[in-house]
């Protein structure tokens, strides 16, 4: 067993013993267990999965952000996170559709990087959802 802490600008998400959590790391999908060695890395959108001390499997659906474990404490600092069960599809239509028009923009009126970053965390919570992204 070790301690997650999963951390938003806005709150404490959530924090407990876990015996594994697997993260999408910035070169990957990466799991921990108990007495990992020290690391740090920069995580991009994807599903992060934890086996709570009961062995139940939670998803979290996750955006930019660092992942830190150190003496068996796992740190995940996420620009958002969401329970993967309470994602809003319509809600996650919606903002792939207003990127997809932004990036769309040729006159060169929008920032590219934030709405690159906006479609790929719609395009995440659509999958996750268990919804096709086409």
């Amino acid at each position: 067993m070790f301690n997650l802490s999963i951390v938003t600008p806005e709150k404490i998400f959530y924090e407990g013993e876990v015996t594994s959590v697997v993260v999408p790391g910035s070169e990957g999908y990466l799991g921990v267990l108990t007495d990992h060695a020290p690391l740090i890395t920069a995580i991009v959108p994807g599903k992060f999965t934890i086996k709570d001390k009961s062995s139940k499997e939670i998803l979290f659906c996750v955006s930019y952000g660092f992942f830190e474990v150190s003496a068996n404490h796992a740190t995940l600092l996420a620009d958002s996170v969401e329970f993967a069960t309470d994602i809003d599809f319509e809600r996650a239509k919606d903002a792939l559709s207003r990127a997809k028009k932004r990036l769309a923009d040729t006159a060169g009126n929008i920032d590219i990087a934030r709405a690159r970053r906006a479609y790929e965390r719609a395009f995440n919570r659509i999958r996750l959802a268990g919804y096709d992204t086409e």
